[in-house]
């Protein structure tokens, strides 16, 4: 972050400190902050050297909010709010359920305030998107709030985009977008490897219609839909929908899905009954395309994955280790998984990088082919970079050094030219498919002795990763009792 940037997103951080005070957490503040900062730039694009047609209605724009003050700001503040989510296209997805969570007449001035002082305009869209994304990860960093959960480490997110390649005119997917860290890294790495060379159409369909995701929290939605607009991605209509992509086959497809859906067993699906409403915790869904009905989220999602994929699309999807192991419909999933597409490459991925602690995850790589009887998977490849890895949030965070090794190991140009390493073995089918329950929880390194208490991991860290194997066994005895309830 330039030291431009960064000044920026702690002046504004700054001010959260003092809306704490006023009841308002992080969360909530970086959603006002959405609001403002929106109708901000859409009065600068008004004004020279832009001189565009408003896209806020007149009475509800920036101008509106900043001739008040006292209760008539509160009140203008919340007409905004109400009238905007009313607005088709992109203005009903950014202020959809939007509402006033500053209490405090005086304080939601000098919110405006600070945000009248830039030119957003004059800013380019990586400043702006920098920015935003750090106050996303500021947020993020409150463990509190549980943003953490829609934010994937920039690091990973970036190794991942760096051996699947993403090129120009290839449609992308996440179906669980969360603040859409994805997005900007395929962008990105489109734009910094192809500019020069992309013609006014390629262009435009790098903005336009590249990228399409989907979030089940409307807040999340929000967050995505202005980080894709601070980065100069998307237009009038949003390429990020609200909604539950494990309901239905939407029949879109797509040549590259990348994406870290969401850990845990629980649903965030409320369900209405005679009594008020619900929430579903362990919700199935009845799917034609789906080898195996399960409650289990990763499980379904790898299996949505596996049908919105064009033939020859790829995908890298971040899952935990549940799924390598857990029985029943998750060993079918797998046998069909290796049969009918390539599963090339697993990452495990070291603990203490995500902000849920104790969570241990892995990124795996897989490639959709035609229909044929023989098996599409021939290897698969295992790096591993948990074993004797030790990281943290503050002290020692994962850096884009970290994944550098495998990024180079992965040849993506030719992954016939792979070679083992210490770090990095192939499996065969044939070993794959004759492992009990298809297990593939694979493990060569052994882990340093621990000589010494200190080196033990601290007790959070560890009672967190205890909760992890009990919730996981816990859902292992659920699927087995519904599968019994089902054959009864």
């Amino acid at each position: 972050m330039s030291n431009e940037s960064a000044t920026i997103v702690q002046k504004l951080w700054n001010f959260c400190n003092v809306l704490r005070d006023d009841g308002v957490s992080y969360g909530d503040y970086v959603e006002q902050l959405t609001y403002l900062l929106f109708l901000k730039l859409a009065d600068e694009q008004t004004k020279p050297p832009f001189n565009k047609p408003s896209t806020i209605p007149t009475g509800l724009d920036w101008e509106s909010l900043r001739n008040e003050s006292g209760d008539g700001l509160e009140k203008q503040y919340v007409k905004i709010l109400q009238e905007l989510s009313k607005v088709p296209g992109l203005l009903s997805v950014i202020f959809r359920k939007s509402q006033n969570r500053i209490q405090t007449p005086a304080n939601l001035q000098r919110l405006i305030h600070l945000i009248n002082d830039e030119n957003w305009s004059r800013m380019t869209a990586d400043i702006k998107g920098t920015i935003y994304e750090g106050l996303l990860q500021k947020n993020a960093e409150d463990t509190k709030s549980g943003a953490g959960q829609y934010f994937t480490p920039r690091p990973l997110i970036k190794a991942m985009v760096a051996v699947m390649r993403p090129e120009p005119m290839q449609t992308i997917c996440d179906p669980a977008c969360g603040t859409g860290g994805f997005f900007l890294a395929a962008h990105d790495y489109i734009s910094e490897n192809y500019s020069s060379r992309m013609d006014r159409e390629q262009k435009d369909f790098l903005r336009f219609n590249t990228f399409a995701g989907t979030d089940i929290v409307d807040n999340v939605v929000r967050l995505c839909v202005m980080n894709l607009y601070l980065h100069g991605i998307g237009g009038t209509e949003s390429p990020i929908t609200t909604d539950d992509s494990l309901m239905s086959d939407t029949s879109d497809r797509y040549n590259m899905v990348l994406t870290n859906p969401p850990f845990g067993n629980r649903s965030s699906i409320t369900i209405a009954t005679n009594g008020g409403k619900r929430s579903n915790t362990s919700l199935t869904y009845e799917r034609d395309d789906f080898w195996a009905t399960t409650s289990n989220k990763q499980f379904n999602f790898l299996q949505h994955i596996k049908t919105i994929l064009k033939t020859d699309g790829r995908a890298a999807v971040v899952l935990p280790d549940n799924v390598l192991f857990e029985r029943g419909a998750g060993e079918t999933i797998r046998q069909q998984l290796l049969k009918q597409f390539d599963v090339h490459t697993l990452l495990r991925l070291p603990t203490g990088i995500f902000y849920a602690q104790g969570v241990k995850a892995n990124v795996l790589f897989f490639d959709k082919r035609r229909a044929r009887e023989k098996p599409w998977t021939r290897k698969l490849w295992i790096y591993d970079l948990r074993t004797n890895k030790n990281f943290t949030l503050k002290t020692n965070p994962l850096t884009d050094t970290d994944l550098q090794d495998f990024i180079t190991v992965y040849k993506p140009d030719n992954r016939d030219d792979r070679t083992e390493t210490e770090h990095f073995r192939a499996f065969s089918y044939e070993e794959l498919i004759e492992r009990e329950h298809v297990n593939l929880d694979i493990f060569w390194l052994k882990e340093d002795s621990v000589e010494d208490a200190a080196d033990l991991p601290t007790p959070d860290v560890l009672v967190s990763e205890i909760t992890e194997n009990l919730e996981s066994a816990l859902a292992q005895f659920q699927n087995i009792q519904a599968e019994l309830e089902g054959n009864d």
